[in-house]
């Protein structure tokens, strides 16, 4: 297995203190993250342990304390889903929420946004329809289809193509093998290995261990909300008493 390519210095994601909550229970306690720019991240833990929360706090989508929630230099600590998104931080839900009355085509229209650009001035290589449909191909005979009429696998891969339209500098992707195909899982790899050679970060929340060892740098492991390991992806991989305990694997 060859190891991710090593990611910049540059954070462009950095999360201390991240409390929330689903009504009156609380589910995250003081969750404290940082990606750095080309890095991919793996979110690891049990069913339960707090990991679609942690998507869900940042993006704004459900109840939220943080000491720092800074995205791109922005504090976005108060800031609602769709104004983060904006920011250039994409979200790809574990339930995938595309349009299901659109076709294919009009789906990936929707999550267009303008190219972007670094910091430092350099620009972000922008995505379109060319780009999204190289990286998945089985979505090029089916632009006309609407996407009630996919598979899961098939709407799987769409929500990300549609993620990227939106040239993101992060995407949060939740779940992405989580009951799709094999060929699809190889997809994913494929993908996130695209979008991290163009400097793009990802936090990836997943319980594949195989998968996420093939493509994440590090791994933060979430127990009952909490943060309870982190460290190199290559050191989960290897210890099996760190992943029986906390993954049971």
């Amino acid at each position: 297995m060859n190891a991710p390519a090593q990611p910049s210095k540059t954070v462009l994601l950095q999360v201390s203190g991240l409390c929330a909550w689903y009504g009156a229970a609380q589910i995250l306690f003081d969750v404290e993250l940082s990606l750095q720019r080309g890095e991919v991240l793996a979110l690891m833990g049990r069913n339960g342990a707090g990991k679609s929360t942690t998507f869900k706090a940042i993006m704004g989508l459900t109840r939220r304390r943080a000491h720092t929630l800074d995205f791109m230099g922005h504090d976005i600590r108060h800031a609602r889903s769709h104004e983060i998104a904006r920011l250039g931080l994409a979200y790809v839900p574990e339930d995938r929420r595309i349009f299901t009355d659109l076709t294919v085509a009009e789906n990936l229209r929707t999550g267009r946004q303008p190219p972007r650009r670094w910091p430092d001035g350099t620009d972000l290589p922008a995505w379109d329809v060319d780009a999204v449909l190289e990286l998945f191909p089985n979505l090029a005979p089916m632009l006309s289809r609407r996407a009630d009429q996919m598979s899961g696998g098939e709407q799987q891969m769409l929500s990300v193509a549609r993620s990227l339209m939106g040239n993101p500098y992060v995407v949060l992707l939740d779940e992405p093998s989580e009951g799709v195909a094999p060929i699809i899982v190889e997809r994913m790899t494929a993908m996130i290995q695209a979008v991290r050679a163009r400097g793009v970060s990802v936090l990836l929340s997943e319980q594949n261990l195989d998968f996420a060892g093939r493509v994440a740098n590090r791994a933060i492991v979430l127990e009952k909300g909490q943060v309870a390991h982190q460290g190199p992806m290559q050191v989960l991989m290897e210890d099996a008493a760190l992943r029986a305990r906390y993954l049971g694997l």
